[in-house]
């Protein structure tokens, strides 16, 4: 899992890189699908079984759509934000999951787990501080990517055991590709330079070995286990932001992502002793 959100920072890096350079967000993210739908297909496909439409596909095509709007629209984001505020931002999905446990699939939350949903949502609004200077409304659009991932992971939940890895990382790689495909060629920019076009590549490869190095440690231990381990992506980003980009998060920054972080762990913990 730690190599899991390595690979995830480099590849956010990247991308903000490349987003900086001057190359359009959606062209970045059509590199990061395509570059994953064809190491994807060339794995999954040499099994017969997975030619074949699977039940579930309703599901899988949901799943890849809201995948592929989060990365859209956080490419887009990582042009006019740091990527510390951006990841502190996106640490609030676990909260989110617990919240639409309780709303949407009815499950039974005691007073534990109530009092850290309020602090996550507390912890967004010190990061985001909607009523102060440093209010961007590209914080706002860092939010809905934060719950287009909680319905991510509950729809992966739901299909854990019934559909393999390697499907839902071919249909995640389709749907991504199909929906950056035009929106890539009709904002289309030649890159100028050779490292450029390298992390074009790059990023394709690192979202896909990703996906796999998670797979590789769900193998070997459960969800609620590895959890913890999410929040190494803040501290990867920290680093890779001020090496790259110079930028020092603040300090109701800091303060926001420890109180979200300090939410997830609450809710970690109670689902423990479940």
């Amino acid at each position: 899992m730690l190599v899991t959100w390595l690979t995830f920072a480099v590849l956010d890096t990247s991308a903000k890189w490349a987003a900086v350079a001057g190359l359009p967000a959606a062209q970045i993210a059509f590199f990061r699908y395509i570059g994953h739908f064809g190491i994807s297909a060339a794995l999954t496909m040499r099994d017969p079984d997975n030619r074949r439409l699977p039940p579930q596909f309703g599901l899988l095509t949901l799943r890849g759509l809201l995948v592929a709007g989060a990365t859209l629209s956080n490419f887009w984001i990582l042009t006019v934000l740091p990527l510390t505020v951006t990841s502190a931002i996106m640490f609030s999905s676990p909260v989110i999951v617990c919240f639409l446990s309780v709303t949407i699939l009815r499950e039974n939350v005691g007073l534990w787990r109530w009092g850290a949903i309020l602090l996550g949502f507390a912890g967004v609004l010190i990061v985001i501080r909607p009523f102060g200077a440093a209010f961007h409304p590209m914080m706002l659009l860092a939010l809905m990517n934060a719950v287009f991932i909680a319905v991510y992971s509950l729809i992966t939940r739901a299909m854990a055991g019934k559909v393999s890895t390697d499907v839902m990382q071919f249909w995640m790689g389709f749907w991504g590709t199909a929906v950056t495909l035009p929106l890539a060629l009709w904002h289309w920019q030649a890159p100028q330079d050779t490292t450029l076009w390298i992390i074009l590549g790059a990023v394709g490869v690192l979202g896909w070995f990703g996906h796999q190095c998670m797979t590789a440690a769900h193998r070997f231990a459960t969800a609620n286990t590895l959890m913890p381990f999410t929040y190494s992506f803040l501290l990867y980003l920290t680093v890779l932001s001020y090496v790259v980009f110079g930028h020092v998060p603040n300090f109701w920054t800091i303060l926001g992502a420890l109180v979200i972080m300090g939410s997830g762990l609450i809710i970690w913990y109670r689902e423990g002793q479940k």
